[in-house]
């Protein structure tokens, strides 16, 4: 049964860092198409960017310490990258 919380609180939190970067996308859509000037773009888009690479080291973190070894290994590259920008 724990588990399936465990899966359950891997998924949400997959699903806000999808919606991190949708909205990411969102805001260089507005600025291809001029609804917005690049100051304010990147001003929001900066903002999301912390909140992202915080909750993608969790996820990581979670995976090692329930021990689902093979999703850890696939999170690692881009916690890798992240930690590099």
């Amino acid at each position: 049964m724990g588990d399936l919380f465990a899966w359950l609180l891997f998924f949400f939190i997959l699903i806000g860092l999808v919606v991190m970067v949708v909205y990411q996308l969102m805001c260089l859509a507005d600025l291809e198409f001029d609804y917005i000037n690049p100051y304010d773009s990147a001003s929001r888009i900066n903002k999301m960017i912390l909140p992202e690479f915080i909750t993608q080291g969790v996820l990581c973190l979670l995976y090692l310490m329930t021990g689902h070894w093979f999703m850890s290994l696939l999170s690692v590259p881009y916690l890798y990258y992240n930690m590099t920008l």
